[in-house]
């Protein structure tokens, strides 16, 4: 993609609004823009992370045995009703009649929704384990949205469900959720505590959390010094950790996934039963598993960056590469430097080219803050001797060498 034909308004200055690090340089990075408090736009550079960050969510889904759907976001307010969750949690909720008289909401969540769904298709254990899950926009009226993606009004997030026959079912489930959602946060670079947590409003006797360590994050973990374990904050501050008695430290996090036993709370209020092997009629098992997938943008950033701007890790990254002219005006160099451009193309690397007529320093300082991996410069030693210079944004590596070793050397980054 040339700069020059894509959108990234990027800015010098840090705007007022912004509240937190990875606000601040969402925004100058020129990755999303706010419409009003709690709600934003996702330009092009952003849109590319969100779409990377929900293909490994799918790979990891899939490989788990999950079906994707896409569930309504209008849902009949009565179904909450039947739940008793339009009482616990009616006040985040966007709610309006229709022009027929219809109680409406927009779906903060989907439990009661998916449960609706599989009541009216699965009748025997026999058609018990189900996995469904979805990538979808909630919508929640936060009282006090605050630091960009991290707490907002309207969010993308991705929730599964499973149903079973029996609790076994249940914990296996559980269980590869839970391996699954550690090896997504792998893959998006980040470093997790997987404190157990309270159910709250989502009911259910077992939870766990998955928290990235971060300056501005809005929960509190204590994590031991010494052996990593995480618990979730509360009140009564222990003192010592209860595996090895090493001190426990209060980290602030961001939540950015929350898996639950479910067990009976919504088959039972909405009437979803199978028929087990003695025929006898028996509420459906059910676990919930979400996660924060707008959110995990933010907190990749919060873990991933430097003075200079982001650093993505590279399965996030919007490019794998940015090629730098550094003189427009020099004929020579733009040949060179499109002819570079259409080689990689060719090896099918995701790659952007900044063609502006811009200084070498407002170039560099964008190169930066946007946290592309690889920065190819090309300058008039290029045209002396062939050579061309590779920054790895990560490492802050620099090296030089002729254009067929620095293109395969890209090729090995990127591929390998």
């Amino acid at each position: 993609m040339l700069w020059s034909k894509t959108f990234i308004p990027t800015l010098k200055e840090v705007p007022q609004e912004a509240e937190s690090i990875s606000h601040r340089l969402l925004l100058r990075a020129g990755m999303v823009r706010m419409l009003m408090a709690g709600a934003y736009s996702y330009l092009p550079l952003g849109l590319k992370v969100l779409w990377k960050i929900e293909n490994i969510v799918r790979e990891e889904m899939d490989s788990c045995g999950a079906a994707e759907v896409l569930l309504p976001a209008l849902q009949p307010l009565e179904f909450w009703q039947r739940s008793g969750r339009d009482k616990d949690i009616g006040e985040v909720m966007f709610k309006f009649i229709d022009r027929r008289g219809r109680k409406v909401c927009l779906g903060p969540t989907h439990e009661e929704i998916i449960t609706e769904l599989v009541k009216n298709h699965i009748s025997s254990y026999k058609q018990l384990p189900l996995i469904l899950y979805q990538i979808q926009t909630k919508f929640r009226d936060e009282l006090r949205p605050r630091f960009g993606l991290i707490r907002a009004c309207e969010f993308i997030m991705k929730d599964a469900y499973s149903f079973d026959a029996e609790d076994s079912g249940l914990d296996n489930n559980y269980q590869a959720m839970y391996e699954a959602y550690l090896r997504i946060f792998r893959r998006c670079g980040l470093d997790i505590l997987t404190p157990e947590a309270d159910s709250g409003v989502m009911g259910g006797k077992v939870s766990h959390e998955f928290m990235v360590p971060a300056k501005d994050g809005e929960d509190l973990v204590l994590v031991c010094e010494k052996c990593k374990n995480a618990k979730a904050y509360n009140d009564e501050l222990e003192s010592s950790c209860l595996k090895c008695q090493g001190k426990l430290e209060k980290v602030s996090a961001i939540e950015v996934g929350h898996i639950f036993k479910l067990g009976t709370k919504y088959s039972v209020s909405m009437g979803a039963n199978f028929l087990d092997a003695n025929g006898k009629l028996q509420p459906i098992i059910m676990g919930c598993y979400g996660i924060g997938v707008s959110r995990l943008i933010s907190a990749v950033i919060e873990e991933n960056h430097d003075k200079d701007g982001i650093i993505w890790p590279k399965e996030l990254a919007p490019y794998n590469v940015i090629i730098i002219a550094l003189d427009t005006t020099d004929k020579n160099i733009m040949d060179l430097a499109s002819k570079v451009y259409k080689d990689l193309q060719g090896s099918k690397i995701d790659l952007l080219f900044d063609d502006r007529d811009e200084r070498a320093g407002v170039k560099f300082k964008d190169a930066d803050l946007l946290g592309i991996p690889l920065q190819l410069i090309i300058g008039k030693g290029a045209l002396k001797d062939g050579s061309l210079e590779l920054k790895n944004r990560i490492t802050q590596e620099k090296i030089i060498k002729p254009s067929a070793e620095i293109l395969e050397e890209i090729k090995r980054c990127v591929n390998g």
